[in-house]
């Protein structure tokens, strides 16, 4: 329903001071002195932290308005700036001397900064943000390439702070990091940055926020232009009923606060249009939360009357609730300074705690369920468990910590770090941990806290919190940890909880690859070490040998990707190495299943003999039905597991559960030094080696079923080894591909990409021609009102029932545009229209110098993979020519 009444927006009953007087409502930016690392650390409340992120397209502002957050909030005493390369958060080299974001950083400030006055509870009638929290900010890039840096750090973050640049609007990375967002349904708050710039439209912008990302626009703050050139100055606070205006040239802190009846007789005009956002503002609150329908009946439908503590409750309630729906939007210019602290207060107000946000997804002994449950006994678990039912409900006590695993950075001074959010429990230093992933124990020696590439070390790292555990040896990024109080440091802890896992991290494909040649035989080692480190850190980088040339491939997301990888591997890990051309990453497919394959493994490895047999057999899947390791269905006697490249492999162990318990103790008797978990780990290394090269075209395979059979008593031996298990392995899927290959010759694949495609109007003609004729492609939507496609090719609004009226959209005037700014307009040519194409990767490989010179340097450009379809006719021979050299 639509509350709005026939108010005349200047009377002077509606402006009259004591309605909204400031006293009633008492804020203060704060100020501090810079505090020491040793000070940010403590027993924290989970429900004064705040774990977000900062996403947005390329050149948005992000690392400009991170180190402003750091400098408000004492961390730092000056600010960092990208230009000059002195930013805390981009502390690489490539990142300094690019100017760009690269890896997600993790930095912990305090907002309000702490001081000895600061008091502990939040007041009657005050907002959180009048005490102290803990907010772990994480900075992601913005360039596509680096889509898996801002997947890694998503799957960890509680909120997130969308940046837009107010001259460029809702660009097209904007919406699929607002999608990648929506889809682990993280609460967003936006901020339009950059309103200094001259083409700068807060208007616009805030329409194609309603139009683009499919989100109500709940506008708190509005842009303040004075002068005759319309100088961007400040805000106006709809929540607050009041203006801010910044000192010019100064470093933010000194801020002019003037209530509505002061601004009434300096500035009546942007008075009004205060008071016309906040009307707007309790009319589209009232339409999603029922409590703000009561507030405004009981203040008599005055909208000015409204308690600015009740919208800011409001606006949190509409945001941690239904944050597909709203999003309170913000405005500032961070480059000048202006608009920070309000934005700092509002994430602490209106962005959730970690106990606020949704529980956990895990899967554990074949079950997909919520951590909570779990913990907490409420998990029916499949009948061929009942048995253990009882032991297992005592067990869950002894679950001390669970955590996962986002992050793996190589220190040249401390050593592997790996970056965990801990989801229940705490971790304590020197604890013993067990990876489920890999089913191996590890060990925390070392807890701390990162502050960008500075650290403070930590006694514990409690539930809610991200830090960061240094010198464990196996863990990779997505692994769940475990601490759990007695456990067998090699087994692990009791079923079901040795399965236990939680949700992974997705790993997009990588579609490019270079060759890295060591420069001598006696660098092979070095480089191979080298080569480890890069991918444990960056899991979306992938490596390769060519068997019959022994070249090594490393792949990655993108060329710039790649790039800055192979400049990493040269420059920070001193390998030396050759790198050749970036190429494109190609796939082959199966068409055809295969029969079983039988292989034996005997052999005398090292003087010392081992055994294994393996049996298998591969069949063909959809290339297009891509799916999530959490939605896999798992039969008590098989495990399966999703692979690179959408192959999945299932493995039948009559004699076990999923959680490796014996169903039929004398058929499931191992070898000492053999477990159900290492085992599996090795078929899957196998297995993942033996697709690698695929029969036809030795490529990596796609889209293939394994499966694998796995019967201790005839199958494995005194003498079996890992090592010889994981050979057995891929000799009997190689053998089980080049069988299917026979019958049918396999299918080659190429990358086509999702190409999201910016222009003028007066250019649409001539790159839609370009792209559907001379390279390929196809056309699937055009226009500047049509929603961006996921990498599905399907809507991304299609997830959520939410419909935007635009008429019903407050947007205030723009100081250069007649009238509210609208996305349409008269000048035709000018019309921002967005293509969204299907086009392979090759015809896209240098594409942006092409499309300049189609629209005379107007037109942009953004692409990610959207699926591998088969190469055919003219183009097919080609191809194989072009991987092959010839």
């Amino acid at each position: 329903m639509r509350l709005a009444r026939s108010l005349a927006l200047t009377s002077p009953r509606l402006l009259r001071p004591q309605l909204f007087s400031i006293k009633t409502y008492p804020r203060c930016f704060h100020q501090s002195k810079k505090l020491r690392a040793g000070n940010l650390i403590g027993a924290d409340n989970v429900s004064k932290t705040r774990n977000i992120g900062i996403i947005a397209h390329i050149d948005a502002g992000k690392t400009t308005t991170t180190e402003r957050m750091l400098y408000y909030s004492g961390y730092t005493t000056r600010i960092g700036d990208v230009d000059d390369g002195s930013t805390v958060t981009d502390f690489l080299p490539a990142e300094r001397a690019r100017g760009i974001t690269i890896q997600s950083a993790a930095i912990t400030l305090h907002w309000p900064p702490k001081s000895s006055t600061s008091s502990e509870k939040v007041l009657p009638g005050q907002p959180l943000s009048s005490i102290s929290h803990d907010i772990n900010l994480i900075d992601t890039p913005g360039h596509a390439d680096f889509t898996f840096e801002v997947l890694r750090s998503l799957r960890v973050l509680d909120g997130a702070v969308c940046i837009l640049d107010g001259v460029a609007g809702v660009e097209a990375q904007t919406e699929i990091v607002w999608s990648q967002a929506s889809n682990y349904g993280i609460p967003k708050l936006i901020y339009i940055n950059k309103l200094d710039r001259t083409g700068a439209e807060f208007s616009r912008t805030v329409q194609e926020i309603a139009l683009k990302l499919r989100v109500w626009p709940a506008v708190c703050h509005i842009p303040w232009w004075q002068g005759s050139n319309r100088q961007f100055c400040g805000i106006g606070d709809a929540i607050n009923l009041r203006a801010l205006e910044w000192e010019e040239g100064s470093d933010g802190r000194s801020i002019k606060v003037k209530t509505l009846a002061e601004l009434q007789e300096s500035d009546a005009v942007f008075a009004t249009e205060i008071t016309k956002a906040r009307i707007a503002l309790v009319e589209l609150l009232s339409e999603h939360d029922d409590i703000m329908v009561e507030q405004f009946l009981e203040n008599d439908e005055n909208h000015l009357a409204i308690a600015p503590l009740a919208l800011i409750e409001s606006l949190r309630r509409c945001t941690l609730q239904q944050p597909q729906a709203v999003a309170p939007v913000f405005a500032g210019a961070s480059f000048r300074n202006i608009g920070i602290q309000p934005l700092m207060d509002s994430v602490v107000d209106m962005l959730p705690s970690p106990s606020e946000t949704s529980d956990s997804d895990i899967s554990m002994s074949g079950i997909q369920t919520k951590l909570r449950p779990f913990l907490e006994g409420k998990v029916q678990l499949q009948s061929s468990l009942s048995s253990r039912r009882a032991a297992t409900k005592i067990s869950l006590t002894n679950i001390q910590a669970c955590a996962l695993a986002f992050k793996v950075v190589n220190d040249a001074k401390r050593g592997v770090l790996v970056y965990v959010r801990v989801y229940s429990g705490a971790l304590q230093q020197g604890s013993a941990l067990f990876n489920t992933t890999l089913g191996v124990g590890e060990r925390a020696y070392k807890l701390m806290r990162m502050y960008a590439s500075d650290a403070v070390d930590l006694k514990e790292i409690e539930a809610g919190h991200i830090g960061v555990i240094a010198g464990l040896k196996h863990t990779r990024t997505g692994d769940t940890l475990i601490c759990y109080s007695g456990m067998n440091s090699k087994t692990g802890p009791p079923a079901p909880v040795n399965s236990l896992q939680l949700k992974p991290i997705t790993i997009p494909p990588p579609v490019f690859f270079a060759s890295i040649e060591p420069q001598s035989l006696a660098e092979e080692k070095a480089v191979s070490n080298a080569l480890d480190i890069l991918l444990r850190e960056d899991p979306s980088l992938h490596v390769s040998t060519d068997p019959e040339s022994g070249q090594t491939h490393l792949s990655g997301m993108g060329e710039l990707h790649l790039e800055i990888a192979c400049d990493r591997l040269i420059k920070d890990f001193k390998a030396k190495a050759t790198v050749g051309k970036i190429e494109i990453g190609y796939r082959e497919t199966i068409t055809e299943s295969s029969g079983e394959s039988r292989i034996t493994i005997d052999r005398e490895i090292g003087g010392k003999a081992t055994h294994a047999v393996s049996v298998s057999s591969v069949e063909p899947r959809d290339v297009n039905d891509r799916v999530d390791q959490m939605h896999i269905s798992q039969e008590d006697d098989t495990t399966t597991i999703l692979l690179q490249d959408n192959n999945i492999l299932t493995v039948h162990h009559p004699a076990f559960d999923s959680s490796g318990s014996a169903i039929n103790a004398q058929d499931a008797s191992l070898p000492p030094g053999l477990s159900f978990k290492s085992i599996l780990v090795a078929i899957q290394a196998g297995v993942a080696a033996a697709l690698a090269r695929g029969p036809k075209y030795a490529l990596p395979v796609h889209s293939a079923n394994v499966n694998m059979q796995l019967s201790p008593k005839d199958h494995i031996s005194t003498d079996t080894t890992t090592g010889a298990i994981a050979l057995a392995s891929r000799k009997s899927v190689q053998a089980a591909l080049k069988a299917a290959c026979d019958k049918r010759d396999s299918t080659l694949l190429e990358p086509v990409m999702l190409a999201t495609i910016t222009v003028h109007e007066g250019d649409l003609g001539s790159v839609v021609h370009d792209i559907t004729a001379a390279r390929g492609g196809q056309v699937l939507s055009l226009g500047e009102d049509d929603a961006a496609m996921s990498t599905t090719g399907e809507r991304l609004d299609q997830r959520e029932e939410c419909v935007i009226d635009l008429k019903k959209v407050y947007t205030p005037p723009d100081p250069f545009t007649s009238g509210a700014a609208q996305i349409s307009s008269d000048n035709a040519a000018q019309i921002r229209r967005q293509i969204i194409a299907r086009v392979p990767l090759k015809e896209m490989v240098g594409y942006l110098k092409h499309l300049r010179s189609l629209t005379g340097g107007r037109g942009t450009f953004l692409m990610q993979v959207d699926r591998f379809e088969p190469v055919r006719g003219q183009r097919l021979k080609k191809t194989v020519n072009e991987i092959r050299g010839l």
